[in-house]
């Protein structure tokens, strides 16, 4: 199986959001968003506003409220997840990762921050970019 057979068969098992979709859950507080994108895209980029910055090799570890190494608001299995990325493609693959490992509800945006940027959504500009979270940190201080 290629990776691009992957994708698309991951992308069968959960209804992925539009960019304002994400926006307008996250605003509703219905919706966390899981920003894996790394430092130099979010420097870059910008990032999201509100968006939890966890790095991907760590994002099971912190949403999963089973794990020790969880950040607070991994407080239930029925958080609404939503992974971004620069694209929309390996936030599919993490969204999938994160039910597997029993959060039913995790999906993500679909073309990824630069839909995000494409839908004339609000990006922040920090000074320095957010740092990700670490083993049960609440919000980051930004500067």
């Amino acid at each position: 199986m290629s990776i691009d057979d992957l994708l698309l068969r991951t992308r069968t098992g959960f209804a992925r959001l539009s960019p304002a979709q994400a926006w307008a859950l996250t605003r509703s507080g219905d919706g966390l968003i899981a920003d894996t994108r790394p430092e130099w895209q979010r420097r870059r980029d910008g990032e999201a506003p509100g968006a939890i910055v966890i790095e991907r090799n760590h994002l099971e570890w912190r949403l999963d409220p089973r794990s020790a190494a969880r950040i607070p608001e991994a407080a239930s299995t029925s958080v609404t997840w939503i992974v971004l990325c620069d694209e929309g493609y390996s936030s599919s693959l993490a969204a999938a990762s994160l039910r597997q490992i029993g959060l039913p509800l995790a999906t993500d945006v679909i073309g990824g921050f630069q839909a995000w940027i494409s839908a004339g959504l609000p990006v922040s500009r920090p000074t320095v970019p957010v740092r990700p979270r670490g083993p049960g940190e609440g919000p980051v201080p930004t500067g």
